[in-house]
């Protein structure tokens, strides 16, 4: 360090220290200038960056509430859709269910009439061989009623004394 200070020489140190200045002046003018400008045009970059990603991040958010409002509507579109099928399906069963009711009352009428028709014929045919066996038996009956001449006669007088009561 002893030589060090032996070896200064003031008329140097003003001159490096001169040069100094004037190099400092002359980075300021031309080095300082152009690297502080890109540094800015940087930081605008950056700020028009996060400025656009800030809308892009709004846009996301609208995009994101539209598709919600869209999904809602389509839900409830297909609640109203199965909603109106559902009614249609009762709707369908239930004249089914009327028109099946009514052709089953129409052939409950028609077995009806027709039971009611085989019963009286039945009837009919019944009371035409109750007659017919209520004959048989008259006639048998009047055979041997009338087989004898007194018996004749007494038949004709209890009918002609009913007759008169009558």
């Amino acid at each position: 360090m002893d030589q060090l200070l032996h070896d200064f020489s003031p008329g140097l140190f003003f001159m490096q220290a001169i040069i100094l200045l004037i190099l400092i002046v002359l980075m300021r003018k031309f080095a300082w200038k152009p690297i502080l400008d890109s540094l800015q045009s940087r930081e605008d970059g950056i700020q028009n960056a996060l400025d656009s990603a800030e809308k892009a991040k709004l846009e996301m958010q609208n995009l994101q509430a539209d598709n919600q409002k869209l999904l809602q509507e389509a839900r409830a579109e297909r609640e109203e859709m199965l909603k109106e099928a559902r009614e249609m399906k009762n709707k369908m069963i239930e004249d089914a269910k009327s028109e099946a009711e009514g052709q089953a009352n129409k052939m409950i009428a028609q077995a009806q009439a027709a039971i009611e028709g085989e019963k009286k014929a039945a009837l009919a045919e019944l009371k035409n061989h109750v007659a017919g066996i209520s004959l048989e038996i008259a006639e048998k009956v009047m055979r041997t009623e009338l087989s004898d001449k007194d018996k004749q006669l007494q038949l004709v007088e209890t009918m002609l004394a009913e007759k008169s009561l009558n």
